[in-house]
C-alpha cells in the first residue's frame, strides 16, 4: 500500500548542511524528508528557475520535449524503495496504448512532482522505516557515534538556539 504525498518544501538540514525536500501527506500528518546532495539540488533549482524564466516563452528543457514529441503523458511517481541511503524512483508514463515504468534519480523524480503537479507515492513500510524512532529498527549507536553527539553539544551555542535560550 502506499501513501500519497505532495512536495512541501525545501529546506536545509542544520547538522548535516545538506537540502532537504520535505514531502507531506495529505492529512499533513506525516512528513518524509529527503536528503538530496548538491548536484541534485543544483538540478531541481535549474529546473525551478528554468520554469520560472520560460513560463511564458516557449523554450523547453529536454525531457519535458522528449515526453512531449512522444505524447507521453505523466501518470504517477513513485519511490519505489531505498538502499545505501539512496531512494529508488520511478515514472509511469502512458505512451499511446502502451504504459511504460521508467527508473529515475530522485532529482528527476521530483522535478516531475512539481512540473506535473503530481503526488509522489510512497510505500508505507519505507515511510514508516524513514520516521521510526532512533533504535527502534534494531539501530545501535557505537562509541564513535555517542563521541560525536557529545562533541555537537559541547560546540553548540546557546546564542544559536534563538527563542529556546537555554
Amino acid at each position: 500500500m502506499h501513501i500519497v504525498m505532495t512536495i512541501h518544501g525545501f529546506a536545509l538540514d542544520s547538522i548535516a548542511q545538506m537540502p532537504v525536500v520535505l514531502l507531506k501527506d495529505e492529512h499533513g500528518e506525516i512528513t518524509l524528508p529527503i536528503w538530496i546532495n548538491g548536484t541534485d539540488t543544483l538540478y531541481i533549482v535549474a529546473e525551478l528557475i528554468r520554469r520560472d524564466a520560460s513560463s511564458s516563452g516557449e523554450r523547453k528543457d529536454l525531457l519535458t520535449a522528449l515526453l512531449d514529441h512522444l505524447g507521453a503523458e505523466v501518470l504517477d511517481i513513485s519511490i519505489d524503495g531505498g538502499k545505501d541511503g539512496k531512494f529508488i524512483c520511478s515514472v509511469r508514463l502512458m505512451v499511446g496504448e502502451e504504459e511504460l515504468r521508467l527508473p529515475v534519480r530522485i532529482s528527476e523524480a521530483i522535478v516531475l512532482a512539481l512540473k506535473n503537479a503530481l503526488p509522489v507515492m510512497v510505500p508505507r513500510h519505507l515511510v514508516e522505516e524513514a520516521t521510526a524512532p532512533a533504535g527502534a529498527m534494531g539501530d545501535h549507536f557505537t562509541e564513535a557515534d555517542e563521541r560525536r553527539f557529545v562533541d555537537f553539544l559541547d560546540g553548540l551555542d546557546p546564542a544559536d538556539l534563538g527563542k529556546y535560550p537555554m
